[in-house]
């Protein structure tokens, strides 16, 4: 199909999202007309190979742009799609929807054989692919830039913390042993305050002695030498 025709990103966003959009489609030349689409909901949670979680309206948009740049020109897997879509409704089983669908694909002039569909649907799964790669590098570039850079604040926190931490039991011992030294220095005082005044004491005695022997010598020489 020409990159040029109508309302392909719309076809493309009906194939693979449900309920995407609200607006019922018109019937084709080709074939039957789908049910019309019901109002949009919320997206719900799915379950896949990528684990479960819910469609993001952001992603569905790159991807339906991605695949609309990428539609080959003439008949390929995105035409059979269109035409499997057009199956829908019709209360016939898988299979049938498949076989029917392929006969719908032959008359709209497609090939005779199923090798350009899967052809076609692996060269659209390459180009996801290739997107996907192209993606998850830029996750792993933001993931060093943005994360990498708050690791890194994280870290440096961590270690000023244990400096800090460090630095307490550091400043608590010299507070354990100035306590220590203040109860020494309690009992040496007391006990420097006790000798000093013992040795004033011994001063005080031994002065009194020397004056009293003095004056009593001088006592003497004025009563025996007159």
């Amino acid at each position: 199909m020409a990159d040029s025709e109508p309302g392909i990103g719309k076809k493309i966003l009906s194939f693979f999202i449900n309920d995407a959009d609200a607006t019922p489609q018109k019937p084709t030349a080709t074939g039957p007309a789908p049910e019309p689409s019901k109002p949009a909901s919320a997206p719900a949670t799915v379950t896949n190979a990528a684990g479960a979680g819910q469609i993001d309206k952001k992603f569905v948009e790159h991807f339906v742009n991605l695949l609309e740049k990428a539609n080959l020109p003439g008949p390929d897997y995105f035409e059979y799609k269109q035409a499997l879509q057009g199956m829908e409704g019709l209360g016939l089983g898988e299979e049938k929807q498949f076989q029917a669908a392929w006969a719908s694909f032959k008359v709209m002039g497609g090939a005779k054989d199923t090798t350009v569909l899967k052809t076609s649907a692996d060269q659209y799964l390459g180009i996801l692919s290739k997107d996907r790669d192209s993606f998850l590098k830029d996750v792993e570039k933001a993931i060093k830039e943005r994360v990498g850079a708050l690791q890194e604040e994280h870290k440096k926190l961590e270690e000023t913390n244990a400096a800090y931490a460090q630095q307490i039991i550091d400043l608590q011992k010299k507070i354990d042993d100035n306590k220590n030294r203040l109860g020494q220095i309690s009992g040496e005082v007391s006990e420097q305050t006790a000798k000093i005044n013992t040795n004033k004491d011994s001063f005080e005695v031994t002065y009194v002695s020397f004056v009293d022997q003095i004056q009593s010598d001088l006592a003497k020489i004025n009563q025996y030498l007159q």
